[in-house]
C-alpha cells in the first residue's frame, strides 16, 4: 500500500469535494452508491478545474 505523502489532508479533501457537490446539486454522503458516474465524475471533474484555476492564480 502507498504511503500518503499528507494524511491530514483526507479531511480537507472530504470537505472540498461536499462543498463542490453542494454547488452542483449533487447529494455526497458516506455511501454514494446510488449516484451515477455522471454525477460523480462531474464532482471530481470541478474538484480539479477548481485547483487549477487556483494553482494558475498563484503563478
Amino acid at each position: 500500500m502507498a504511503q500518503k505523502l499528507v494524511p491530514e489532508s483526507k479531511k480537507g479533501l472530504a470537505k472540498f469535494r461536499n462543498e463542490v457537490a453542494n454547488e452542483l446539486g449533487i447529494p455526497f454522503s458516506d455511501y454514494n452508491g446510488d449516484l451515477s458516474s455522471r454525477q460523480c465524475g462531474s464532482v471530481g471533474g470541478e474538484m480539479v478545474r477548481k485547483m487549477v484555476e487556483q494553482y494558475e492564480k498563484k503563478i
